[in-house]
């Protein structure tokens, strides 16, 4: 008896999850209009370690982006038609959520410790932060779209740019939280909101701030993280 009731419950709380990923997905999807597409998840099955620690559902040993990269389908499929996103999460209830940047909101990253030192900055500063992600390995920035043009210009005035520092602007991706709020449950090793999105009462989508009002902190911010040529999440 105490083994079914043990059965149940563990049945109870993946049904849990599993719904806060669809409504995470939603409310990305459908309320903020951010294009979002499955992730391909973490290989339950063993094998040879990725370069996060984590094997990638993908099977490939050396993957940069283990569980955090869409596959099937790809990265040009992602949608906010609530249909599609339904059924994508219905079919795939574990599949971490991954954003589309450029059109609607676009984003930068840095490694963790540097990530902190960036978000301590930039509010020190009396800036607004935005959404920011935190991986098990770094700090997404999300902010309003830029441009390749724009981008060039605000790095040309630095003496320095560490490679540390990744944009991910038109034809990027980073993942996203499987719960919107940051005092929702977040499984261990998964993406969390450091700094939740906020709404105002009269904004459909969450308020992002122009990459120009952070590149500065995050650019000193990444002299303090080790270049790297793996964008390992």
């Amino acid at each position: 008896m105490r083994e079914i009731l043990g059965r149940r419950r563990k049945l109870s709380l993946q049904r849990k999850g599993r719904t806060a990923l669809l409504d995470a997905a939603l409310t990305y999807a459908t309320q903020w209009k951010w294009r979002v597409v499955p992730g391909v998840g973490h290989d339950g099955r063993g094998g040879r370690r990725a370069a996060g620690g984590q094997p990638c559902g993908c099977l490939r040993p050396n993957c940069p982006v283990p569980g955090a990269h869409p596959v099937n389908p790809g990265l040009l499929a992602a949608t906010h038609d609530p249909r599609m996103v339904r059924w994508w999460w219905t079919s795939r209830p574990d599949a971490p959520v991954v954003l589309a940047t450029g059109d609607q909101v676009s984003a930068a990253s840095l490694p963790a410790a540097a990530g902190e030192l960036a978000l301590s900055a930039i509010e020190k500063l009396g800036f607004r932060a935005g959404p920011v992600v935190a991986t098990p390995t770094r700090y997404v920035f999300l902010v309003a779209p830029y441009s390749l043009a724009e981008l060039g210009e605000l790095l040309d005035s630095q003496d320095w740019v560490p490679t540390s520092l990744r944009y991910h602007g038109d034809g990027g991706y980073v993942p996203l939280p499987a719960a919107v709020g940051t005092a929702a449950a977040t499984a261990a090793g998964r993406p969390r909101w450091v700094r939740e999105p906020v709404t105002g009462p009269d904004e459909a989508a969450p308020w992002l701030p122009r990459i120009e009002t952070l590149v500065e902190a995050l650019v000193r911010a990444g002299r303090t993280a080790p270049d790297g040529d793996r964008l390992t999440y």
